[in-house]
């Protein structure tokens, strides 16, 4: 599951926008792997790693042409696309989402393809608060008052 690992995280560091060490400092890599491997099976995540590897290669450095490369391969592709953006949901609020109902039907449906939280700290360490520039509430302290201000965005 090692190597899983690994193209799990090239793939979410893809798929989020986020780097590998600031995915693996969540501490959620192996819980996230392990929950989306286990609801839709090794085999279509192997094929996921796969084509997430193939966009990479064909990509050969090209920021843009990856992106396309994860469109065309992954994200447009009813059996990937499904899951792909599963694990984006997941990463950034630590939950898991049960797949469309089509996607169930073609590829099957696993008793653990059920809306549930990843993990107790999945929530808090999902990528939504850094992206926004905040912390959740009531989960990590940043001062008494820390709500009365709105977060503050950089300027993109």
């Amino acid at each position: 599951m090692a190597d899983m690992l690994d193209g799990f995280l090239a793939l979410s560091e893809a798929l989020t926008g986020f780097t590998g060490h600031r995915l693996r400092g969540t501490g959620q890599a192996d819980a996230y792997l392990a929950t989306a491997t286990g609801i839709v099976g090794e085999g279509v995540m192997r094929d996921l790693l796969l084509a997430a590897d193939e966009a990479r290669a064909s990509a050969s450095g090209d920021a843009a042409k990856h992106e396309a490369e994860l469109r065309r391969l992954i994200m447009s592709d009813d059996r990937l696309g499904p899951v792909a953006r599963n694990i984006i949901r997941m990463w950034y609020v630590g939950s898991w989402y049960q797949l469309p109902k089509p996607w169930r039907e073609a590829h099957g449906q696993s008793p653990r393809d059920q809306d549930h939280v990843v993990s107790p700290i999945s929530y808090t360490e999902g990528l939504l608060w850094p992206a926004i520039g905040a912390n959740p509430a009531g989960a990590k302290p940043a001062g008494y008052g820390m709500w009365a201000m709105p977060p503050r965005i950089a300027p993109g």
